[in-house]
């Protein structure tokens, strides 16, 4: 079942970032996926035959509306192309994304993002989670990876890795701690979201522990890294 989880996750492919900022074209980006635009802003997606479910819920209010529809078109179709796979067992297979919207600093200078939760379920036991995280500089009118959230030549890690163990251990009963080949390795903490108090990092099943564990979630004030953020 993993290999059909991969094979899901790979479609979603390499995505290329717009910054498109217009109604009319966020609009038809929740219809492209076959969506709709409540009161409250949220694009909401369902569809449901033999084979599948899937549901999608996202703010419709995020800056680069492309790239984020982009990866949900591109999971979905991955998503759809593997329940229809000769062998596929325990149908219909379910798949929901679930956006939640972060801000931070000004309406015009600060920052917005956006987390979805991605939970799927192809056949298995067990049902995966894991997370994709889309930020957006409002000033610069730009998206914030990892990378460039810091000054250059920093080691932000340095503080991040412990700062997120002590949240675990205090918030979850960690006891073993995370391996410092895994909590040094910056690839695990690709999906974040920033807001005026906090820097919140979102881990998917297995990444910092095994994936019984599940998806774990961490809070780290933003205090303690003012000084390292670009």
């Amino acid at each position: 079942m993993r290999i059909l989880r991969v094979a899901a996750i790979l479609a979603a492919g390499v995505l290329a970032c717009s910054t498109s900022t217009s109604t009319v074209a966020a609009q038809s980006a929740c219809a492209d996926l076959g969506g709709a635009v409540g009161a409250d802003g949220t694009c909401t997606v369902h569809k449901a035959n033999g084979t599948y479910t899937f549901d999608m819920t996202f703010p419709n209010d995020y800056p680069d509306q492309q790239a984020l529809t982009a990866y949900l078109t591109q999971t979905r179709d991955g998503f759809v192309n593997v329940s229809g796979m000769p062998g596929s067992w325990n149908l219909p297979y379910e798949l929901d994304a679930s956006g939640t919207g972060y801000r931070s600093g000004s309406p015009t200078g600060g920052t917005q993002s956006v987390v979805l939760t991605m939970w799927q379920n192809v056949g298995g036991v067990h049902p995966q989670t894991w997370y994709k995280s889309f930020n957006w500089d409002l000033g610069e009118k730009a998206p914030i990876t990892f990378d460039t959230l810091f000054k250059p030549g920093t080691r932000p890690l340095d503080v991040i890795y412990p700062a997120v163990e002590q949240y675990l251990q205090k918030q979850q009963g960690l006891i073993d701690g995370i391996p410092p080949s895994v909590g040094l390795d910056p690839a695990k903490y690709q999906n974040f979201a920033l807001t005026d108090d906090s820097l919140l990092f979102f881990f998917g099943q297995g990444e910092l522990f095994g994936e019984s564990a599940g998806p774990v979630e961490a809070s780290v004030p933003r205090a303690t890294v003012a000084a390292l953020l670009a």
